[in-house]
């Protein structure tokens, strides 16, 4: 995969729209629409809690940091991780003012429960393998918290999940180069996605939602 300019980069927050919806993450990122439901404003609230990059907690063997950027060259991406832990062990990396070495655990922050199709564990992957790049390590594990069952799952970074998270991200480059949304088919999600009054899909045969969006109303929304 070549390597990308700052200039090129994508969202990574991006890939967890993606995954779950190619065409949610173009009316987001691509065309630059946007709407809030409950469900989006309630998982804004719940992350604020944990983007505070002033934040450092020391518990014995575990390092907490939080609100932690995120990029990668590589991908074409940036970001921020939700919470960081940094783990004592052989196999991390040396920290300015630390003795030892310590391990990258990223942790995302989710509100609602562990769903196959939402593409959580895509998004973490992303991020340790972004916190690979910048601190040069391997990075076998992070975790999940999800609000609503109040703990964490942790997810394993496997070959075939680090695969999929690659060629995402290239499949979106390509289709952000072109500015193109891609038309989708409805499915049970869309119901409470808070871009269905945006999405239309029934409606976008050959026109964006941007430009069905702006001959409706009769406004330039560009």
């Amino acid at each position: 995969m070549a390597e990308y300019t700052e200039d090129k980069y994508l969202m990574l927050s991006g890939l967890q729209h993606f995954i779950f919806c190619r065409r949610q993450w173009a009316l987001i990122h691509i065309e630059q629409l946007w709407t809030e439901n409950y469900l989006t404003t309630d998982g804004n609230i719940f992350h604020e809690r944990a983007h505070d990059p002033s934040f450092v907690e020391s518990r014995g063997d575990v390092i907490i940091t939080r609100g932690v950027y995120l990029r990668s060259s590589r991908l074409g991406v940036s970001g921020q991780c939700d919470v960081l832990e940094f783990r004592r062990s052989d196999g991390g990396v040396p920290l300015s003012g630390r003795e030892g070495k310590w391990l990258p655990y990223p942790i995302e922050y989710k509100r609602g429960k562990p769903r196959e199709d939402t593409g959580d564990a895509h998004q973490l992957c992303g991020q340790a393998m972004c916190l690979e790049e910048m601190l040069c390590c391997h990075i076998p594990a992070g975790a999940l918290y999800y609000g609503e069952i109040k703990r964490r799952i942790e997810v394993e970074f496997t070959s075939e999940l680090r695969a999929e998270v690659e060629a995402s991200l290239k499949e979106m480059h390509e289709l952000f180069e072109r500015g193109y949304t891609p038309k989708v088919r409805p499915k049970k999600g869309c119901q409470s996605c808070s871009m269905k009054e945006l999405c239309l899909p029934k409606l976008m045969k050959v026109r964006s939602a941007k430009e069905y969006l702006s001959e409706s109303l009769g406004e330039d929304l560009s």
